[in-house]
């Protein structure tokens, strides 16, 4: 793990342990709701920023080019701003005795698994008895596509799709960029794909505008999609009611049919071993997109399906946790 030049001399406690820790209470408890009503979430303050800057500066009577130059600034003044941020709460950690204490609560803030999954759950139970009408209201919060016309199956595909796809941004690239930087590599990923949720769109007004932050993010998640990918075929051995071989085969077939060079990955893989056809035509606000089928199974997906993939989930969470307890072990043990 890169230090970043943080140096703490009988103070410092071990990143890796933080990142452990906070894993397992997130897991455990989310994010305590009472912090949220003492100082606003990071990814909300983040959020403002860019929405303030974005009003400000992407004037649609602009050029395009003028337009995607300003977006640029605008991510650049925001990743330094959080670079700068993360190393100043990291350098707290290794020089000063409860200065870990503030990294904890954060790491813990920035992680989501436990989020989505109650978000995810809540789709379910909705299917189940509380009518369709809840039920599209309760994956609405986990979508961004248009849910008033979603049937009944049209629902649980898009939550199994959000369960999936956020498996990878919200869970498993935070833990990657915290191993490789530290809580500095952590924020800077949070800020891209907070940005990325906000102006990364096709649309004529973030188009241009958006840019690069739409592509910083599809770069900052390359490895971490397909390592969500593989951490959902390992999870499939350990279900009895999914196909490894078929995740596998599924993810490594139809990952590039997504339009995501990413989301396809972890998609894939959650097709394929609930034998589901996930992705396909969706509507947003702005029109109809008419995507290819990712896997080749059914694609009337029900809330035991929803039940299905957030086990697969949950084991896809304890993996990516213990390959950071695994890395944790051979740091160790190095000279």
């Amino acid at each position: 793990m890169f230090t970043l030049g943080l140096t703490g001399e009988g103070h410092a406690f071990d990143p890796l342990v933080l990142l452990l820790i906070a894993l397992g209470i997130e897991a455990a408890i989310g994010s305590p709701r009472w912090l949220g009503r003492i100082a606003p979430h990071p990814v909300a303050i983040i959020g403002s920023i860019t929405g303030f800057l974005e009003r400000k500066l992407n004037r649609l009577h602009r050029p395009a080019m003028d337009r995607a130059v300003r977006g640029a600034l605008v991510v650049l003044v925001i990743v330094a701003a959080c670079g700068a941020l993360g190393w100043g709460v990291a350098w707290l950690t290794v020089n000063h005795d409860f200065g870990w204490i503030v990294e904890l609560v954060l790491v813990v803030f920035l992680l989501a698994q436990r989020s989505l999954y109650d978000h995810v759950r809540a789709v379910a139970l909705a299917l189940q008895g509380r009518g369709l009408d809840t039920a599209r209201s309760a994956v609405a919060h986990i979508v961004g596509r248009d849910v008033t016309q979603m049937d009944g199956h049209g629902v649980a595909r898009a939550a199994i799709e959000s369960c999936a796809e956020n498996f990878s941004d919200a869970v498993v690239a935070p833990v990657f960029w915290y191993l490789l930087f530290g809580f500095p590599g952590l924020l800077v990923y949070k800020a891209v794909n907070t940005m990325d949720s906000m102006i990364g769109h096709r649309t004529p007004r973030y188009g241009a505008f958006g840019m690069t932050a739409a592509r910083l993010d599809d770069v900052f998640n390359l490895i971490p999609a397909r390592l969500a990918g593989l951490y959902l075929v390992v999870a499939a051995v350990f279900s009895s009611t999914a196909s490894p071989a078929r995740a596998a085969r599924v993810m490594l077939r139809d990952a590039s049919k997504h339009r995501s060079p990413n989301a396809g990955w972890p998609e894939g893989a959650m097709a394929g071993a609930l034998g589901l056809a996930l992705a396909g035509p969706r509507r947003y606000a702005e029109g109809v997109v008419d995507d290819p089928w990712v896997g080749d199974g059914r694609a009337r997906a029900t809330e035991l399906d929803i039940d299905r993939a957030l086990y697969v989930y949950r084991v896809g969470c304890l993996i990516n946790a213990m390959v950071v307890g695994a890395v944790a072990v051979i740091r160790f043990n190095l000279p």
